[in-house]
């Protein structure tokens, strides 16, 4: 069933990044979407029409082919990947996010408990994904359609929102691909929203997420077939005046401090945890709460030996650093509690709390 997840504001403009709850189990393409600070008309001359959608009708997402996905392959992974570690998830297998090593437990920036999944290295340039509108108003039914998969160039799972213009006579899911939206002739305007949307297998589950929003796994389009993805709400993200994804610090610690002389340092011998527990001391800088928050995160690591006095954000950044610049990692946060482990704090909408982190 269609139903739209969550509604986007861009000054008068409300987008509602709409996809389908999944009910059952790339290219090099220019993203033709820019982050300039407002919104551009791409094609402004370009003529609605009819034109180009071919004569089969609108598809059924419930009988279309599903596309294969594999976010542990080297084309794509950094961090996880089955070449360094076969008990990760085959090719197209379910990901159980809810399963190390896809969550941590970490602090926040005032020693607050805070549960965040891990969706891999990324960079900070997003993907274009398309929504349809007929006028102002989103078509209903209609899933949003994407042209690149994890390994193809150009992907992310941060998405920047184009709307395409369609005529009040189109019918929802007659366009599939973006092939078929250039062949018709339809105007496409960018904007500055971006989503969090990792794609993955049909089938996986994250259980968790900050707001009240649907864990479910969402649907779209991927070359007039169904791709699956996750959707991550916890704040409104919108691109830099450059057009990037933006970053938020957080400080981590590794078992190893990483050495450029230890291929086993580093993100490979895993975060350094309290005895007999999952509890990390990394912390994060922000929290969904606040207006810098971006679950891209800067990582940079503090030397191990200061694990037992880091317990916030102030601690952590007068520790001596043992790297930096390792890379930004899509990490939505999905469960805060307070430093006592009490009530959650902010909207905390995921039933379960940390118990699915590893408690």
């Amino acid at each position: 069933m269609f139903r739209p997840i969550r509604a986007l504001h861009l000054g008068s403009l409300v987008i509602f990044c709409a996809c389908s709850s999944s009910s059952h189990s790339g290219s090099n393409e220019s993203p033709e979407a820019g982050g300039d600070g407002g919104q551009t008309a791409l094609d402004a001359t370009t003529q609605m029409s009819d034109g180009g959608l071919g004569d089969g009708g609108p598809k059924n997402p419930d009988t279309a082919p599903v596309v294969g996905v594999d976010r542990f392959s080297d084309a794509f992974a950094h961090l996880f990947k089955r070449s360094a570690n076969a008990a990760l998830p085959a090719a197209n297998a379910p990901i159980d996010c809810d399963q190390g090593p896809f969550i941590t437990r970490g602090l926040g920036p005032n020693g607050e408990k805070v549960a965040y999944y891990n969706f891999d290295v990324l960079p900070t340039t997003p993907a274009p994904i398309y929504v349809l509108f007929a006028g102002s108003a989103q078509v209903q039914g209609q899933l949003n359609i994407v042209d690149v998969l994890p390994g193809d160039s150009g992907y992310n799972d941060f998405w920047e929102v184009v709307k395409v213009a369609v005529p009040a006579s189109y019918v929802a899911n007659t366009v599939t691909s973006l092939a078929e939206i250039r062949a018709a002739g339809f105007a496409m305007t960018a904007t500055t929203m971006l989503v969090n949307c990792p794609v993955v297998p049909a089938g996986s589950t994250a259980k968790l997420r900050y707001t009240s929003e649907s864990a479910a796994l969402q649907r779209g389009w991927y070359r007039d077939q169904v791709v699956n993805y996750f959707s991550f709400d916890e704040r409104a993200l919108g691109a830099t005046a450059a057009g990037a994804v933006p970053v938020a610090p957080i400080l981590v610690a590794f078992n190893i401090d990483p050495s450029s002389t230890n291929p086993m340092s580093g993100p490979p011998s895993g975060f350094v945890t309290e005895p007999g527990t999952m509890q990390t001391h990394n912390v994060i800088s922000v929290l969904p709460t606040d207006s810098a928050y971006s679950p891209l995160w800067a990582v940079s690591a503090y030397k191990s030996s200061a694990f037992a006095s880091v317990n916030n954000w102030t601690t952590a950044s007068a520790t001596p650093v043992a790297a930096s610049g390792l890379g930004n990692v899509n990490c939505p946060v999905v469960t805060v509690h307070a430093a006592d482990g009490g009530a959650p704090v902010g909207e905390g909408g995921a039933a379960g709390g940390l118990d699915a982190a590893g408690d």
